[in-house]
């Protein structure tokens, strides 16, 4: 039987470590985005020069997520966070102290990959170390965490740079990341060390049953749907944050600045959002139905939006937040909630990685196809895009969530793998 952590407090500690890491790994990736317009200026680089390290990143980060999630379930969670988050502070200090585009194009390159080695482990020891009720209160405060690391990058960045330079931007939070590497390996090797609690070293028992195969698990979970739904919600939500502050300037005649400045209560509404989403999810019991009642809610304001787009600029900021919102919160549920049922498979790691690399596939295609639409179709195009999108998610989940809930119920009376806590 699983020896899971019972007692409050060593609960309380671990989730604020797994908090720590994410906040973390948010300060050491979004940094160069915040700063981009800086450094472009500064060393007198052309924007799609300066953009290419954020593209790098991109790539090496989702392609990372399908590798680290099969290798998240195959070696140890504690050693595998801690070489991510050193080594992703490492590329943070590189690039602080080498100011130049040939040496910060490949460091950026290599901080995606060495991210992806954070979220599958982090999940796969969530699963194993929290009952279910823990686990729904450390997704809900890793989630926040998150977005506390957003609002972080968005507010130190702009500092460092009036008072230093961009550079020092990235050696905060290289400073910060190895000393959140540091304490989290101490942290955890002391947990290890009492035999009592989920982190020791103990064997499960389950008899002869085979592993179930990952094919199997895909056609059991409806996990293809869930797929197409999380691709469609980094559409929305990677679309709207990164053409909010086009939008607006284009329609209304805002500055730059100030559209920026409207973009940024995004991730501050996202943790309402999560926290609103979780409330749902305890009285319907169902993750892709929450998901798909969430999507509805964005196709709505998208459907609110369309007529005043042009005319409205608070109603339109008011309803971008919402889908955004939405999309934050089908994040928790779909990325965040649904691997933990799989951890009686000893494939938590793996499905997170594939389902948090779907998300970089919606992102990518909002990136490019929504700029495109807006330039030869206009934003009333875009925004009908979104709604269809929206609704198309809306449907996706609502057909799939009786089979997830049919799974999720056979899932309890299954026996735990062969499982080592390391």
């Amino acid at each position: 039987m699983l020896n899971r952590l019972k007692s409050g407090r060593q609960m309380k500690f671990f989730c604020f470590l797994c908090c720590l890491v994410y906040f973390a790994s948010y300060l050491t990736r979004l940094n160069y985005a915040a700063c981009l317009a800086e450094i472009q200026r500064s060393l007198g680089i052309s924007k799609s020069l300066a953009g290419l390290p954020v593209t790098g990143c991109f790539v090496t980060y989702g392609i990372g997520q399908l590798l680290c999630g099969f290798l998240g379930d195959k070696f140890q969670p504690r050693k595998m966070i801690f070489t991510g988050l050193a080594a992703t502070s490492l590329c943070n200090l590189l690039a602080a102290l080498f100011p130049r585009m040939e040496v910060i194009i490949p460091l950026w390159c290599l901080n995606g990959f060495f991210q992806s080695m954070l979220w599958p482990p982090l999940v796969r020891i969530m699963a194993e170390a929290l009952d279910e009720e823990g686990y729904k209160k450390c997704c809900v405060q890793v989630s926040v965490a998150s977005s506390a690391g957003m609002i972080a990058v968005y507010v130190l960045a702009p500092a460092c740079i009036r008072f230093s330079g961009w550079q020092l931007a990235f050696l905060l939070p290289a400073f910060l990341g190895i000393a959140s590497a540091f304490v989290w390996t101490i942290s955890i090797r002391k947990m290890q060390a009492d035999g009592t609690n989920a982190i020791s070293a103990l064997y499960l028992e389950v008899g002869n049953e085979n592993p179930v195969k990952l094919s199997s698990l895909v056609i059991q979970a409806s996990l293809v749907p869930i797929l197409f739904a999380i691709v469609l919600h980094g559409i929305l939500r990677d679309g709207i944050t990164t053409w909010m502050p086009a939008y607006i300037t284009d329609t209304f005649g805002l500055s730059t600045s100030l559209s920026i400045l409207t973009t940024a209560v995004l991730p501050i509404f996202s943790i309402f959002s999560i926290m609103i989403a979780s409330s749902l999810l305890q009285r319907l019991k169902n993750e892709l139905l929450t998901a798909a009642l969430l999507f509805a809610c964005a196709a709505l304001s998208c459907f609110i939006l369309l007529p005043v787009y042009n005319t409205a600029p608070t109603l339109s900021v008011t309803m971008m937040t919402l889908i955004t919102g939405s999309m934050y919160g089908i994040n928790l549920m779909l990325i965040s909630r649904v691997p933990r049922h799989f951890a009686r498979f000893g494939r938590v790691a793996t499905i997170s990685g594939i389902l948090n690399a779907s998300t970089y596939i919606g992102s990518s295609l909002s990136t490019a196809a929504s700029g495109a639409i807006s330039d030869h179709y206009g934003w009333h195009a875009t925004i009908s895009v979104w709604a269809v999108t929206a609704l198309a998610g809306t449907l996706i989940l609502a057909f799939s969530f009786r089979k997830w809930s049919l799974f999720c119920g056979s899932c309890d009376n299954k026996p735990l793998v062969n499982r080592r806590f390391l």
